[in-house]
């Protein structure tokens, strides 16, 4: 076991492996999650200033936050949806730590969803995929790469209409197979919820939280630098906050890969 850990120090060190930060900035500009008006909203992310070197304190600067569990690049714990609430350990503080690191299967659907912002990954594509890179391992995250990350300002990146947000995501099929066959940690996206924009209308409907979620499955929302993984060979980090009765939590992701 030294030697594991001493030969993955020393790929780091020289740079056979480097670390990719997987997380977006989290300040005042984070673009929040919108619900129909009838549910009860999320804040976006505020904050108050405590002291900073001044007559409040000296020496030190520091700030209350404000903001909803699930903002910006954040957790999703089985708790947080109605189908995961009675699972045991399904907490921010309860969930076992050793379930918040794996390999990461990177599927790259960036080229539909650009042409199809609605464009949903199914049971078939995930096949497809495995006919070329292999069988998703257990216990490994799923990665849905779409580069939604790269639209800019609040507005490309929720994409709203008349009828609701448009981004893409997840078929029920895909979060079947994922969780009942393939056994994943949970899946990652780059978009603001792990749900397509217009997933209300499928059959569960919001299946990646409904699915996933009921089966002791995790979410990651609001990654980047999916485009700086291989599809096979990364390891991702992602911890959240250790919050009591915790719903979810925002996080640093961080994956270590070979370069590409």
């Amino acid at each position: 076991m030294t030697t594991i850990l001493t030969d993955l120090i020393q790929a780091l060190s020289t740079g056979e492996l480097r670390v990719i930060d997987l997380t977006q900035p989290l300040g005042e500009q984070t673009p929040v999650i919108g619900l129909p008006d009838i549910f009860a909203q999320s804040p976006g992310f505020s904050r108050e200033t405590i002291s900073r070197y001044d007559d409040a304190g000296p020496m030190w600067y520091w700030n209350v936050l404000h903001l909803g569990e699930h903002t910006g690049t954040h957790f999703d714990a089985p708790v947080h949806w109605t189908t995961g609430k009675d699972l045991s350990n399904n907490t921010c503080d309860t969930l076992p730590v050793e379930q918040f690191i794996g390999p990461a299967c990177v599927i790259d659907v960036s080229h539909e969803s650009k042409s199809n912002h609605d464009f949903l990954l199914t049971a078939e594509h995930i096949l497809a995929w495995e006919e070329i890179n292999g069988k998703i391992p257990a216990k490994s995250w799923l990665l849905l790469r779409t580069d939604w990350s790269k639209r800019q300002g609040a507005d490309e990146f929720l994409n709203l209409s008349e009828d609701g947000p448009h981004n893409p995501g997840f078929d029920p099929s895909a979060s079947k197979l994922l969780a009942e066959e393939r056994d994943v940690l949970g899946v990652g996206v780059e978009t603001v919820g792990t749900d397509a924009g217009q997933a209300g209308a499928l059959d569960p409907p919001f299946p990646s939280h409904n699915i996933m979620h009921g089966a002791g499955k995790f979410g990651l929302a609001s990654l980047c630098n999916l485009d700086q993984l291989p599809p096979t060979g990364s390891i991702v980090i992602a911890a959240p906050l250790k919050i009591v009765d915790g719903s979810g939590s925002p996080l640093r992701v961080l994956a270590i890969a070979p370069h590409l």
